[in-house]
């Protein structure tokens, strides 16, 4: 799994955002059942030319198409919108839909992952989860997942699943590392002062602090500069009092954009 992803939430110019990001470097696209742009995201890879292989490409399905069954045909359609012959990382998208459903869907994955409609070798991955969420797939004796993908930024740091994921070996990825753009978070004074000291624009010094954290940041943009600006996150390193400051930043649930995963039972 590349390190840095490309979101496509809420982009409808998925096709053309792609084909920049692929570009400029990207080759890993985070994609959804429910952003209706699969199909999109599958236009963009043909057009693109590059090798299917190259590239790391993740769906989700939605609480209301939880279930045995419905998560197979799920899979198959998207399979179908995308035009692949697997998928590289299928996440289940939130985990509304109880622990009998979310257990069944889970089944499912392994199942998909087992005759190779999605490449994760016999441990499916899950998204949107707090600890009680995790710890009943143990409990009920499948492996652990791989990944979970969670709001993550310097507002809205969610240690203690963060903690849990590091100590149980699976990777964290970050949505919403970019705050959305809220002028009221993104333009904080902290980050203003870090970007000014490295003379860096505000999505690269957050950006930065994901990747330092150990986390898989999937920043999302529509814009081609920001698109490219967004992956030149490499020739620098934030230092000790920086990521000081941007931890400091922590408001906990209060912090989140979105909305808080650990609530929901």
């Amino acid at each position: 799994m590349p390190i840095l992803g490309f979101g496509v939430y809420q982009n409808y110019t998925t096709t053309a955002s792609v084909l920049e990001a692929f570009k400029v470097g990207y080759r890993h696209i985070d994609s959804a059942q429910a952003y209706r742009n699969e199909a999109a995201v599958g236009d963009a890879v043909r057009d693109s030319g590059i090798d299917r292989s190259t590239l790391f490409i993740t769906t989700k399905c939605i609480s209301k198409y939880h279930g045995y069954d419905r998560t197979l045909q799920g899979v198959n359609e998207s399979l179908t919108k995308f035009g692949f012959d697997y998928i590289d990382l299928f996440l289940i998208h939130n985990p509304h839909s109880g622990t009998e459903r979310r257990l069944a869907t889970y089944e499912a994955l392994q199942e998909t992952c087992r005759v190779g409609k999605v490449r994760t070798v016999d441990v499916p991955l899950i998204d949107n989860s707090g600890i009680h969420h995790l710890e009943e797939i143990r409990k009920a004796g499948f492996p652990s997942p791989s990944v979970n993908q969670i709001e993550l930024h310097p507002f809205c740091q969610q240690r203690p699943i963060v903690e849990y994921c590091q100590n149980h070996s699976i990777i964290v990825q970050a949505y919403c590392p970019l705050i959305r753009g809220e002028d009221g978070k993104m333009n904080h004074p902290v980050i203003q002062a870090i970007a000014t000291k490295h003379g860096r624009d505000l999505a690269q010094i957050l950006i930065r602090w994901s990747l330092q954290r150990g986390f898989v940041p999937i920043p999302k943009s529509a814009t081609p500069s920001r698109i490219e600006s967004n992956t030149h996150v490499y020739d620098f390193t934030l230092d000790a009092d920086d990521m000081r400051m941007l931890d400091g930043l922590d408001r906990g649930a209060d912090g989140s954009i979105t909305w808080n995963p650990v609530e929901f039972p």
